[in-house]
């Protein structure tokens, strides 16, 4: 019987947007974009169908509704287990849209945790990779089991840098760092303008 490989991706670099909410006694800072990429090849070669994707992402959300916390680390190991010393975020949204997994991940008051949103407010930019297990035949996975989502450095896919939004200055913050962003990563361009066209409704209100 083959045994599952641990699989370690790093996502496409897609534009994952770190947003900071909020209220009079906490601030609490989110990271969320694309997490996962189907059907497209990534930097180790592999392809993930459209059907692991999806199975992945209903997996994870089971998990987090039946109350389990999904645990993510600054920088992965070559393994599957967590390490609480290591943990960054915790993982609260999985959704599908088109090929793509989106994910929100709540950055947390640990030590790494804050060395992650150092380097964001330092105007550096982090990624999201993928941890877990399955099988690979021909370069596409098959029966893949998603465990988390980690941060690191230097992802190897494309799409996967996110950029600091402050949610609690609403439209008018968002636009400025969008707009910023521009200037560095032209996928940003797309979000500006989306961003603008939000922004804009909101006066009507």
């Amino acid at each position: 019987m083959k045994q599952n490989l641990v699989l370690i991706e790093s996502l496409s670099p897609a534009i994952a947007n770190l947003i900071v909410e909020e209220n009079d006694k906490l601030k609490s800072s989110f990271l969320s974009g694309i997490f996962m990429q189907g059907e497209v090849k990534n930097g180790n070669e592999r392809i993930y169908p459209l059907e692991e994707v999806k199975n992945a992402v209903e997996n994870m959300t089971k998990r987090i509704s039946e109350g389990h916390t999904v645990y993510g680390e600054l920088n992965h190991p070559d393994n599957l287990n967590i390490d609480l010393n290591n943990v960054s975020h915790i993982i609260t949204e999985m959704r599908m849209d088109g090929p793509n997994a989106i994910g929100k991940a709540k950055l947390l008051n640990t030590p790494k945790g804050q060395i992650v949103k150092a380097i964001i407010e330092a105007g550096g930019r982090v990624g999201v990779s993928s941890r877990g297990s399955g099988n690979v035949v021909e370069g596409k996975v098959n029966s893949f089991n998603l465990v988390t989502v980690d941060i690191v450095a230097q992802p190897s896919a494309p799409d996967a840098y996110p950029s600091h939004v402050m949610e609690s200055l609403q439209g008018e913050k968002k636009i400025i760092t969008l707009a910023e962003a521009v200037c560095h990563d032209e996928k940003a361009q797309k979000y500006l303008k989306t961003e603008l066209l939000k922004f804009f409704e909101s006066l009507k209100k």
